[in-house]
């Protein structure tokens, strides 16, 4: 197993290695599959002897107990539900016609119709109502089905599984193999990495690209193994493989957000149905704890960064101070119909669920509790977003500005919108040049040498990102500074559509 692609089979959660063939019919006969917690398994109860003595052979396959089959004609108890799989039942009871050692007909509940068509008895069931709906098989009961793929299919998993010892707790296990960002993992068994692509409709071996910064190739498979550790549910893994495609893009300079001695991460943005649909927060304490989708998708991306791509801290990851926020960034904009969405905004549809990667640092909060007009309150804005990186330097960072309700509400009632506060945020933000020479003799960092008497924007075009979250009370925002640096290093914002 390399460490980009093992998962654990813990020792407690047997794997036999049994035969993934399909089952062996009998030439000709009927097979009935019932379970004894069944209402309508007992309705046809009485039936099965009349079956029994017909000019079919029966075999009775009983999911749940193995006195109950051995009352049964023709009953077997299928203790392993390997019966049951390989026959692909999902409801009970379930009557099935084999000849010539294949099936040719089902049906499952009771319908009195097709018994009798299936059975050749044209007289079975008088006595019985005409129809009853069935029960669902247990091979459906949660965590089963994984289960039985697993035993009896073929699961298609790549990953090599690790064989921990008796001996071994699961939880250190991951620890010793520098699987961890520092906080526990879910250790992930070939079950729970299959429960976890039932979250997605691409295949496991899809190949999403190659993860700096050892450049090894990443696999939806692979993704989904760093959302158990990180403890995603299932539903999440479509947002966890974009926010991992996003990374990917070559604007957003993965390697160079690893290799910044700077104090930026991936800071994940989720627009859209999507967000809503998985519980990621935007309201309060958005940019915090609390919040299982929040803090495992974001985890999910750096699991994968460290564990495929081999991004660890104090290796390739060279940040001099870093940020608790690359244990884990992640929060969904509060969209209000007043404001175009970040997702819209970078041309996407309204209906359209989507992930913007920024590379942000830590939370710098702006209180300002006085500002009723929003000419006032875009001054505060300014006034706080010049200090970004530093009062001296200009567009050497971007910023991402996350605008509270109660501090949209200042806008939006007076008919701003997130494009009119942009425009007046760049007027503020020009620079005397002048004002901008900073280093040793005067030497200008990462600006043209001739800005003395000229105005100097503090941001790059399209540095400033502007977004709405938090709680409803509270004239707090906050501003995330983001690592964008001069020339042809630096990360600059992507987005990506989330599919299923």
């Amino acid at each position: 197993m390399t460490r980009s692609s093992g998962y654990i089979l813990a020792p407690l959660v047997p794997s036999p290695t049994l035969s993934s063939e399909p089952m062996n019919l009998l030439p000709d006969g009927l097979i009935v599959v019932v379970k004894r917690d069944c209402p309508t398994c007992a309705l046809v109860e009485p039936l099965l002897l009349e079956l029994a003595m017909g000019r079919w052979p029966l075999t009775v396959y009983v999911q749940d107990e193995a006195g109950y089959a051995g009352s049964l004609p023709g009953g077997v108890f299928d203790d392993t539900l390997e019966h049951s799989y390989r026959l692909g039942i999902e409801f009970v009871p379930t009557l099935i016609r084999v000849a010539d050692g294949r099936e040719v007909a089902r049906t499952h509940g009771w319908h009195r119709g097709d018994w009798r068509e299936i059975s050749g008895r044209q007289d079975l069931g008088a006595e019985l109502p005409e129809l009853r709906p069935g029960c669902g098989s247990k091979t459906l009961d949660p965590g089963i089905a994984e289960d039985l793929l697993l035993r009896f299919g073929d699961a298609g998993l790549q990953s090599r599984e690790v064989e921990v010892g008796d001996a071994e707790d699961d939880i250190e296990a991951c620890y010793d193999r520098g699987w961890s960002d520092g906080l526990p993992v879910v250790p992930p068994t070939p079950a729970r990495v299959l429960r976890m692509l039932a979250g997605t409709t691409r295949r496991a071996d899809e190949i999403l690209g190659l993860v700096p910064p050892d450049l090894a190739p990443c696999t939806v498979e692979k993704v989904a193994v760093n959302a158990v550790m990180a403890g995603c549910k299932p539903e999440y893994l479509p947002v966890v493989l974009a926010a991992v495609e996003a990374a990917l893009i070559d604007a957003f300079g993965m390697h160079g957000v690893l290799c910044t001695t700077m104090f930026a991460g991936p800071v994940v943005i989720v627009n859209g149905p999507m967000a809503r649909r998985v519980g990621l927060n935007s309201g309060v304490n958005a940019l915090g704890q609390g919040h299982r989708a929040n803090a495992t998708i974001g985890r999910a991306l750096q699991l994968v960064i460290r564990n495929v791509g081999g991004g660890r801290p104090g290796e390739l990851d060279r940040s001099t101070l870093g940020t608790p926020g690359k244990y884990s960034f992640c929060f969904a904009e509060a969209e209000d119909p007043a404001w175009d969405s970040l997702s819209v905004e970078r041309g996407f549809s309204p209906d359209a669920s989507t992930v913007t990667l920024f590379a942000g640092e830590g939370v710098q909060g702006v209180v300002d509790q006085k500002s009723r007009t929003p000419e006032s309150l875009a001054r505060s804005f300014a006034l706080c977003l010049r200090v970004v990186d530093h009062p001296k330097l200009a567009m050497a960072g971007d910023a991402l500005l996350v605008v509270s309700p109660e501090h949209s509400r200042v806008f939006i009632e007076a008919g701003w919108s997130k494009a009119r506060l942009r425009e007046e945020l760049a007027r503020l933000l020009l620079l005397p040049g002048d004002e901008m020479v900073v280093g040793a003799g005067g030497i200008t960092e990462g600006l043209p040498p001739a800005v003395a008497g000229t105005q100097v924007p503090k941001f790059r075009p399209g540095g400033l990102i502007i977004v709405r979250a938090g709680g409803g009370a509270g004239l707090f925002s906050a501003i995330i500074a983001g690592w964008a640096a001069s020339g042809p290093v630096g990360s600059t914002p992507v987005s990506k559509e989330i599919t299923a």
